[in-house]
This record gives structure tokens, C-alpha cells and sequence, in this order.
């Protein structure tokens, strides 16, 4: 059974956890009525990835509470270091749910909990490597952990550690440092 069969709302749910949240960068504004447009125009298929190519996903960027450093997994399909996230599955009433599992499966910290708003959205195209998925509309949350917090890799992921959001490890997507660097001004705007 389908996310969508088992969770008939939860595009709606979606919709009005996007709904809540008004970035401060105008280009994530701009984006952000984007992804309000995919998901009214794709319903269910927006947040279950079994019916389409193109789907939401939940990253949850786990920060320290000085926001000096950023925990990331080296991800086994994609072979890059990026912040923790993935799909919506079953049991996720909303995308900051999902993020927060998503931390504690991928960064195997226990008590992680993203905040309730976004922090960003983020779109991007999939290799070959992600099977049928090709497209995700990613929606970015934070968590913050004790820079003492020690990480232990899921089977996602080949390593997960901790680094300086100021000197980021080779290996990241092209255009990650400017996605945190968004991510880190929408939160000390808060």
C-alpha cells in the first residue's frame, strides 16, 4: 500500500506546513511558490515516492546550537557528503516528522527533533544511481546537537562526522556551501 493510501491527507498536511513558513531570501520565496504549485497540481503523488519521479523529500540539517558546525553523511548512492535526509514513509504526519527521523536514522543521535518550520527548499535533478526517483523537491529543517554528540552511520550512508560549516569537506554538491550558507541566514534571522 501506497504512502498516499495509507495517509489520503498528506498532501493537504504538506500544503499547510509550507503554507505556514515565509523564507527570508527571495529567491526561496520565489521557489517556495514553486513547490506549492507541484504539490496542488500533483496531490498524492507529491509526498509518496512509489507514484511519481518527482516527490518531496525532508532534510534535517543538524547544527551545533552556535551554528558553527554542521553534521553530514557520505551518502553510498550519491557518493558525496550532504546534510541528513530522504523520503516520507508511512508513519511521517508532516515533513519536519520525517526530518527528524530521517536525523536520528542517518545520524544516529537519539533525541534529535527539527523545528516545525522549514528553513529551506531546495530542488534538484537524481542519477541513474536513485533508481526511479528523479526529481527532489527537497524541504530543508534544522535540529541542533551537541558538537560532543557522536554520530554513528546508518547503512545509507558510508560515514557520518562532523565539520565546520566554514570549511566543508571535498565531495559536497557544487552547490551545497551556498544551500547552507541559506540555510544558516534564515535561522539567525529567526
Amino acid at each position: 500500500m501506497t504512502l498516499a493510501a495509507r495517509r489520503p491527507y498528506a498532501a493537504a498536511v504538506i500544503t499547510d506546513a509550507l503554507d505556514e513558513w515565509t523564507p527570508q531570501d527571495p529567491a526561496q520565496v520565489t521557489l517556495l511558490a514553486e513547490y506549492r504549485a507541484f504539490v496542488a497540481a500533483s496531490g498524492a503523488a507529491a509526498v509518496d515516492r512509489s507514484l511519481a519521479p518527482a516527490h518531496l523529500t525532508a532534510t534535517c540539517f543538524v547544527l551545533t546550537p552556535d551554528l558553527s558546525r554542521v553534521l553530514l553523511c557520505f551518502h553510498r548512492k550519491g557518493q558525496f557528503w550532504v546534510q541528513l535526509g530522504g523520503h516520507l514513509e508511512p508513519g511521517d504526519a508532516s515533513l519536519a516528522g520525517a526530518a527528524s527521523r530521517e536525523g536520528r536514522e542517518e545520524g544516529g543521535i537519539a533525541g534529535l527533533v527539527a523545528g516545525r518550520l522549514p528553513v529551506d527548499v531546495h530542488r534538484h535533478e537524481l542519477s541513474a544511481a536513485f533508481g526511479h526517483c528523479r526529481t527532489h523537491w527537497d524541504v530543508g529543517f534544522v535540529a541542533y546537537a551537541s558538537p560532543d554528540a557522536v554520530p554513528v552511520v546508518s547503512d545509507e550512508s558510508e560515514h557520518v562526522a562532523w565539520f565546520d560549516v566554514d570549511d566543508l569537506p571535498a565531495g559536497t554538491p557544487d552547490d551545497f556551501p551556498v544551500r547552507l550558507r541559506t540555510v544558516l541566514d534564515e535561522v539567525r534571522a529567526r
